[in-house]
């Protein structure tokens, strides 16, 4: 049986229809969703796919600083002697965890009996490195520190290792060399080398995604509540009440964005949330210009003007009526706000009053890296300029094409087929 596409026209579509028909024909617009997406998932996955699970991805190691992108070292695991928390993966997700091993990066390594000695890695050629020794049970095995120490546990503890065949005391040297090179010896491949301090560039620009989107996130929600109530308050009631907020925006518009919002950070002090906060109190003045503008027109409508005929609380008329037709030009304004917060954290961070390290936020991470501009390490601080880049771009395009797919004034000729 054959079926023929009918063609359906444009103008009987929904006006959601019509909005979305327009949009996904902007092709740099489904580009900016696509990079918004991804930066999503990467945010939400955050330490389950970083190659450094630590938190903060904040494994130190001096004497890998500045590797090139590509390379690979080997390492020695050493069990530490001490009870390591095993998070579920989820709580791994949110807040990494802490690694039950140390890890010495190592140039060569020889058994000498019931020892491994290493060459500690040093970057340098020829190598040169200090030689270290370790006891290979002690590598391979740690001290029980899962409960308290009593003589019964301590006799019981004793009597299961005499009965274990893989137990420290009953295993031989062989048997834990073996051990020691299967499980302890690893190579670790950093995909973007490492950065100043011998931390993988990769898991910290991964991780500093889900700050970024974190505070454009928090920050435009703050920004879109305060510029909606108060814009919404000015437009609908007006009078003196206009006279009032007007005159906030004004003053709060005159003053320079970026300088308001170090004032307002030295006040609440450095940090995270604080960069929230700051960035949500300094937006807001856009929406409500927006709302103000949009409110004053709608409120001498007819459907309005019914409502208050009818009784309606001035609550009901301004949140059920009015603001359901002013959230497209607000939903375009937070897109371009998402990517002014996002530009407006990286500079701070950059400044060093925003997120504090060891947070790996991009502009800390440009500021870190800065001076390897001009040398052959560039990429130090080119990498997290580019994500910076393509995620402010990607919202600056999706905002672009929400305004124009939101433009009743725009027309679509061309039919659509559909089943």
């Amino acid at each position: 049986m054959f079926f023929r596409k009918k063609k359906i026209d444009f103008d009987s579509l929904s006006l959601g229809a019509q909005t979305w028909r327009r949009f996904k024909r902007n092709k740099p617009a489904l580009f900016g969703i696509l990079v918004i997406l991804l930066a999503c998932v990467i945010s939400v996955s955050g330490y389950l796919i970083t190659p450094d699970k630590t938190p903060y991805a904040n494994d130190q190691k001096p004497e890998l600083h500045i590797m090139s992108p590509g390379s690979s070292v080997e390492f020695l695991l050493v069990t530490r002697n001490q009870f390591v928390d095993e998070p579920g993966w989820f709580e791994t997700m949110l807040f990494g965890k802490n690694d039950p091993y140390i890890a010495y990066p190592i140039y060569g390594y020889s058994f000498a009996g019931g020892d491994i000695v290493i060459e500690e890695y040093t970057g340098h050629h020829p190598n040169n490195g200090a030689k270290q020794r370790f006891n290979l049970a002690n590598v391979a095995h740690a001290l029980n520190t899962t409960k308290p120490i009593s003589y019964d546990s301590l006799k019981q503890e004793i009597s299961f290792q005499k009965l274990d065949k893989n137990s420290p005391v009953t295993a031989s040297v062989k048997e834990l060399q073996e051990i020691v090179r299967k499980k302890h010896i690893v190579t670790k491949t950093y995909a973007l080398g490492t950065d100043l301090l011998g931390r993988d560039m990769l898991s910290r620009l991964l991780i500093g995604t889900r700050i970024s989107l974190s505070v454009g996130l928090i920050s435009v929600v703050i920004s879109i509540f305060i510029g909606i109530f108060l814009g919404a308050l000015a437009g609908y009631f007006r009078g003196r009440t206009d006279v009032v907020i007007t005159w906030l925006i004004n003053v709060v518009w005159s003053i320079p964005t970026l300088l308001l919002v170090i004032a307002i950070t030295l006040i609440l002090g450095k940090g995270v949330t604080q960069v929230f906060i700051a960035v949500g109190l300094t937006m807001w003045v856009d929406v409500a210009r927006i709302v103000r503008g949009q409110v004053l027109s709608i409120r001498e409508k007819e459907f309005v003007e019914a409502g208050r005929a009818l009784g309606y609380k001035h609550s009901r008329i301004i949140f059920r009526h009015i603001l359901p037709n002013v959230m497209g030009p607000v939903i375009v304004m937070a897109a371009s706000n998402f990517a002014t917060a996002i530009l407006t954290e990286a500079g701070l961070s950059f400044l060093g009053i925003g997120a504090q390290p060891p947070v790996p936020s991009w502009g800390e991470m440009i500021n870190a890296h800065h001076g390897y501009i001009l040398m052959d390490k560039a990429y130090l601080a080119f990498t997290p300029g580019i994500a910076i880049m393509l995620l402010v771009l990607s919202f600056m395009m999706v905002g672009n094409g929400l305004r124009d797919a939101m433009d009743t004034r725009m027309t679509d000729d061309k039919p659509i087929a559909g089943a």
